[in-house]
């Protein structure tokens, strides 16, 4: 059943903070290493919203066609949908109890799909009615599905960390395959298809990404040059250039499939600063740096290699994903703050 926000929509914790363009560098406070950032015209404006139920630690938000953004209550196993407009929520409990909703994906229908890493099943959520629909994977050491995305012919893909697999789930008939991954403990995470319909994925537990063939399931991997990157979260640009987070390192990396050529800039946050979730408008990739506090929105434009930073007004809490809505903004998930942030890249 739809939980209903018992706040009204003026007291909803919301919190409107516009940044000057260009950024900002907190060095000193920080200790971080000194960043390159670009003297453009591009500025930010943060909008950040508290979730409805404390404690929830939103994990991934998604934007949705209608303007909608929802979010994954990891911890108290709901669905969340807000109206950016009004400022008013709307939960949804999981139909099975300390599900763990982690990843969402909508599809054509509008319907809300999310992996439910601590019950070992997909959820399907119909927003209209509130029903669930629950596709538990078929092998009980499926542990973890951990994030959705749909190919342009509906099927879902998902990568499951725990368990050390890729799963495949085809709506119309609800059959869910799962693939095992070639590296032991690779721990499969971020996940996103290119232009030619083929998923790719991270392997946050080695230096690996991989791709695999959407007709058979076949894996193939491509190692990194640098043995200590941890690739976490991925997005593509129009080239099909796979752009990833390297938790490990504290860079942003770029990986050509056609070539192998890899490369990677240290971000601007340091060695420590924990690249996170990563999102691309127009080609220009934005990311969080979780592991810096507040955490920071970083913009990186490929063509002139020059970064841009911002503290994320509330902290962030690490911000774990990010999505970029389809008028070219970016919706975020705070975790840590039980917030939810619509950032308006002016």
């Amino acid at each position: 059943m739809p939980i209903r926000s018992p706040l009204p929509a003026a007291i909803a914790a919301l919190l409107c903070i516009s940044l000057p363009a260009g950024g900002q560098d907190h060095t000193p406070d920080r200790a971080r290493k000194t960043g390159t950032i670009a003297p453009t015209s591009v500025g930010v404006s943060f909008k950040e919203w508290t979730v409805p139920t404390p404690r929830s630690f939103p994990h991934d938000p998604l934007a949705a066609a209608d303007g909608a953004i929802w979010y994954t209550g990891q911890m108290a196993s709901t669905l969340g949908r807000l109206d950016p407009k009004t400022g008013a929520f709307k939960e949804y409990r999981t139909k099975t109890p300390d599900s763990g909703p982690h990843g969402l994906a909508a599809d054509k229908d509008g319907n809300i799909w999310f992996t439910a890493s601590f019950q070992g099943y997909i959820g399907k959520l119909d927003p209209k009615t509130g029903t669930i629909i629950e596709y538990h994977l078929p092998d009980p050491a499926a542990r973890d599905p951990h994030t959705p995305v749909f190919d342009r012919t509906g099927v879902l893909w998902f990568t499951v960390q725990g368990a050390n697999m890729v799963g495949r789930l085809v709506p119309q008939t609800g059959e869910v395959m799962l693939q095992p991954v070639p590296t032991p403990n690779a721990l499969p995470y971020g996940i996103a298809v290119n232009s030619g319909g083929v998923p790719f994925f991270a392997e946050f537990g080695s230096n690996k990404l991989a791709s695999i063939d959407p007709a058979t399931m076949t894996i193939h991997e491509y190692t990194l040059p640098n043995p200590e990157s941890r690739p976490r979260r991925i997005a593509i640009t129009t080239d099909d250039a796979i752009w990833y987070t390297d938790y490990a390192q504290g860079h942003l990396g770029r990986f050509d499939p056609n070539t192998g050529n890899a490369r990677e800039w240290p971000s601007p946050g340091g060695v420590n600063s924990g690249p996170y979730g990563i999102a691309v408008v127009k080609d220009v990739l934005w990311y969080s740096e979780s592991g810096v506090s507040p955490n920071t929105l970083v913009r990186f434009d490929p063509k002139t290699e020059k970064f841009q930073t911002w503290d994320i007004p509330s902290g962030g809490g690490v911000v774990r994903n990010m999505m970029a809505t389809k008028d070219g903004n970016l919706v975020l998930a705070c975790s840590g703050v039980d917030r939810i942030a619509l950032v308006d890249l002016q």
